[in-house]
């Protein structure tokens, strides 16, 4: 309790946890629609908003948002109707936000970026007036996630059926492209770009199995990643770490950990069977 002392770690710990919240109810879709690569795509191209808000003296968080916005509304147009390609052209425009960005701050006047803090998250300095755009941002996709939840699991779940059935497919899929480049841009403040898919991947993928529904599904992501986010944190404030990297190394240490487990769980079981087929040859 001694770190909430701190105004900066008391920040920390609200915009972790509100990234949590979000990456838990996001993450869900991001998985079962199998969008991963993408959301990586978005993350990367992200650092062009960095560097044009540098570059041109805008604020950082409403030049990414807008940056990372535009970039995932074109990527969602690609895979929408060219799947087969839309890696490729993924990975293009993933390369080349990148380059526009670092090109950007190399041109930028009096250049003092600190670029590791938006490669790997500088949540120990997130201001209180950047954690009011993240609630803003937080409570924007919980509304629409919510009130447009019916749609989402259709398209989600049955593509085709969803359009036979009237749905507007693409309005959706825009919408959910949409809501996942604001998604990256408040991930982006807590463990940086490098390590934006993690965060959303890895509560997903522990609860997926477990969970009997998606509701069930989204808390445990939510609770999940709260739990490594402060467990992170509080390593990151002991041992003197990087707050995202430690926050990640959690999250991937208790997955590897629970894969392990699973992996023990289920070699019992057929062991035990072998060794039944076993006797009763010998009988």
């Amino acid at each position: 309790m001694e770190i909430l002392k701190y105004e900066f770690m008391r920040h920390a710990l609200a915009a972790g946890l509100l990234t949590s919240i979000i990456c838990g109810i996001m993450g869900t879709l991001v998985v079962v629609n199998r969008i991963v690569f993408l959301s990586g795509g978005i993350a990367h191209a992200a650092y062009g908003g960095i560097g044009m808000a540098f570059y041109f003296n805008w604020p950082v968080i409403p030049s990414t948002m807008g940056f990372s916005l535009g970039a995932s509304l074109v990527m969602a147009a690609v895979t929408l109707n060219n799947r087969q390609r839309a890696d490729t052209v993924i990975g293009v425009i993933w390369a080349v936000g990148m380059a526009f960005g670092i090109i950007l701050v190399d041109l930028t006047p009096g250049y003092n970026v600190d670029l590791m803090s938006y490669l790997f998250g500088s949540i120990l300095s997130v201001p209180g007036s950047d954690l009011m755009i993240m609630g803003l941002i937080g409570a924007l996709i919980l509304f629409l996630v919510v009130f447009f939840y019916k749609e989402l699991m259709a398209i989600s779940y049955d593509e085709e059926f969803a359009g036979l059935r009237g749905l507007p497919v693409r309005g959706i899929y825009f919408s959910l492209i949409a809501m996942l480049g604001l998604t990256v841009v408040m991930v982006i403040q807590v463990v940086g770009l490098i390590m934006v898919i993690a965060l959303l991947t890895i509560p997903p993928f522990m609860m997926e199995k477990s969970a009997r529904c998606l509701g069930t599904m989204r808390a445990g992501e939510s609770s999940l990643g709260g739990w490594c986010t402060i467990a992170g944190l509080y390593l990151s404030y002991r041992f003197n770490l990087t707050s995202g990297a430690a926050i990640i190394m959690v999250a991937g240490t208790v997955f590897l950990v629970t894969l392990g487990c699973e992996k023990i769980w289920d070699f019992r079981p057929r062991a035990k069977t072998v060794h039944q087929h076993a006797g009763e040859l010998n009988d």
